[in-house]
């Protein structure tokens, strides 16, 4: 559908004037709002992703896109109360206590909420307690904890293993500058991603999207 089309061309392009009114647009031709979603905003940022994977495209243009993503939401937010859409799943995401650093876990929340998540933010200098009390007020589906700082890396095992020890469910994915994949391995995380488009799919795979 060209309007659909265009929205998405806008979202990609950081138009957040043109995002919100062509959202409004679509709204007013009785267009579902699950087809807003998918074929407006989730398609634009899964191609931001894309290409933020290819090296096409870099973290500035990543965050105008998803400021314009935020600004199509607020139009269809009402909307998508009103018609009780769900979201694909539920994502916490925080940086680890001593960790005040907050670009890298912040794109990892704005890809999520791309690819349709309801995203519970937590901030940065998040101890085991904040973490276990969020996911019980939430019941997320995934968790993802981010360290900036080599010093802060040992407290993502505290986490993972207080959060395992009360029961929690979710799926529990990290990243950071300084983590790798066998850091992730060797604390039992059930992921990692490398960059934030990476962590986005690794959480739709854990979904079985």
């Amino acid at each position: 559908m060209e309007l659909l089309a265009m929205l998405s061309q806008a979202v990609f392009d950081g138009d957040m004037d043109k995002a919100a009114e062509l959202s409004q647009n679509a709204i007013n031709e009785g267009i579902p709002i699950s087809d807003i979603l998918e074929h407006g905003l989730i398609s634009a940022m899964h191609e931001v992703g894309d290409k933020f994977k290819k090296g096409e495209v870099f973290v500035p243009e990543m965050l105008i896109a998803a400021r314009a993503m935020n600004r199509a939401l607020e139009i269809l937010e009402p909307e998508m109360i009103r018609g009780k859409i769900e979201s694909k799943g539920t994502f916490i995401v925080g940086a680890v206590k001593g960790d005040l650093h907050d670009i890298g876990k912040n794109l990892v929340g704005i890809m999520f909420k791309g690819a349709g998540f309801r995203v519970i933010d937590l901030g940065t200098d998040v101890s085991l307690e904040a973490f276990i009390k969020a996911a019980r007020e939430y019941n997320p589906d995934i968790i993802g904890i981010s360290s900036l700082l080599t010093t802060t890396m040992p407290y993502m095992q505290t986490i993972i293993e207080g959060l395992r020890s009360e029961g929690i469910p979710a799926k529990i994915i990290v990243g950071g500058a300084p983590v790798n994949r066998e850091f992730a391995q060797s604390i039992n995380a059930d992921g990692y991603a490398e960059n934030a488009a990476e962590a986005a799919d690794l959480g739709k795979s854990l979904m079985g999207m």
